[in-house]
């Protein structure tokens, strides 16, 4: 099997490539000048893409679309068939999790199948979703068991949701593989992107994804249990972290507070926890705490006010600031709270469409109380005399109390 880098006529083939991760990635390779090929079951997704217009936000991409459209090097189809005409297939379906928040194997292993099935001798298969320790080489297995000579990779995508075109470029790659031509092939493949290439072996590099979101959970969820200390005791606390962050080294990784959501990274943290004997039961507390948070705000506002006479609004229900994707956000669950204990809730976004969304104006203006959701800059400039929870610290012209300052 070949171990050079890919020509200019090389082929790759996105399997779940309409989504955040693929469709990103597919972009970028198209205008290095691959054929790129997006493979997704979503019909109505890909007419979208197929018709230029990018189905989520992400910067840069709304031009890149329309001319790697033109340039013929980007296509999108729901059929599977085309795999087998392609040097390499990045599989970036998300790994679910079941009602238990244990990983959803069999779900993975049908798309697996239904991929592996076209697919012959000579091409690379590249996971590049978030797996379970150990599920790169139980896929080697059965790669082998099937007689094909098929090379798998396991590179986890590292980007933050929205600045994938600017990070692709510029953070290293992991790259893992189940022999020793895998790790070249896909090591050669990220070199195209310039990507520092950093080399482990497969359960290696499965730990390394999951460590670093489960990482980034377990800190938002010591900031998030401090905000809730320092609310027990009158305290700001984000004065309290301003001070004790200020020209001091050792504290430059002390999170602000605020709601964690998202389609990954409670997920991985759960991932990682199961089927582990609560070794991590650090992020088993995390979950407690930060899925606790919108409960512990309602909480706090019932303490001071009758909510069942007024009306509270949520300003921005996606998952984090100037981002258009809803999954996981705790504004939902702060929404479904609050239904039960207030007269009535609002709910405004300018990224998201929805029908039972008001406007910003209207919001302010229906709404007795104000909570902050999502960070988007369309709120930076928020004024108003109504009490106000910003748990983010991020309004600069409302206080604690909902005074202008």
């Amino acid at each position: 099997m070949s171990t050079a880098p890919l020509s200019a006529d090389s082929k790759v083939a996105i399997v779940g490539g309409a989504g955040h991760v693929g469709l990103p990635l597919a972009l970028l390779l198209a205008q290095q000048g691959l054929q790129t090929t997006v493979v997704d079951i979503n019909e109505q997704t890909l007419q979208r893409i197929l018709s230029g217009e990018m189905p989520f936000f992400e910067r840069g991409a709304e031009e890149l679309l329309p001319q790697m459209l033109a340039s013929g090097r980007f296509h999108a189809t729901s059929q599977t068939d085309v795999l087998s005409e392609h040097d390499v297939v990045i599989v970036t379906i998300g790994t679910p999790v079941d009602e238990y928040l244990d990983p959803d194997i069999r779900t993975f292993d049908r798309v697996i199948q239904s991929t592996l099935e076209p697919m012959h001798d000579g091409q690379l298969l590249m996971i590049r979703s978030t797996v379970f320790p150990g599920v790169t080489e139980r896929l080697a297995r059965s790669v082998r068991r099937s007689g094909k000579q098929i090379d798998v990779a396991y590179c986890p995508e590292r980007i933050a949701q929205g600045f994938a075109l600017q990070e692709l470029v510029k953070l290293p790659q992991i790259v893992s593989g189940c022999s020793s031509a895998a790790v070249s092939r896909a090591g050669n493949f990220f070199r195209r992107l310039n990507a520092e290439i950093i080399e482990l072996p497969p359960v290696e590099a499965e730990l390394a994804k999951l460590f670093s979101n489960s990482y980034r959970y377990i800190n938002f969820a010591i900031a998030n249990q401090f905000y809730m200390l320092a609310e027990r005791y009158g305290a700001d606390f984000g004065r309290v972290r301003e001070a004790v962050t200020r020209n001091y080294p050792r504290m430059q990784g002390f999170a602000g507070a605020g709601f964690v959501g998202g389609p990954c990274l409670l997920k991985d943290t759960m991932q990682l926890a199961s089927f582990n004997h609560n070794v991590l039961t650090l992020g088993q507390h995390a979950m407690m705490v930060n899925e606790g948070l919108p409960r512990f705000l309602v909480d706090q506002l019932k303490a001071q006010h009758d909510l069942t006479e007024l009306q509270v609004g949520v300003l921005g229900m996606a998952f984090k600031g100037n981002c258009d994707d809803s999954r996981s956000s705790l504004s939902y669950k702060l929404r479904k709270i609050l239904t039960l204990e207030c007269r009535q809730v609002w709910c405004t976004d300018p990224w998201i469409d929805h029908p039972e969304f008001v406007s910003l104006p209207e919001c302010l203006e229906r709404s007795d109380i104000l909570i902050l959701g999502a960070c988007h800059d369309e709120y930076r400039d928020i004024r108003t005399a109504k009490p106000v929870v910003d748990v983010f610290g991020f309004l600069p012209h409302v206080s604690r109390t909902g005074s202008t300052r």
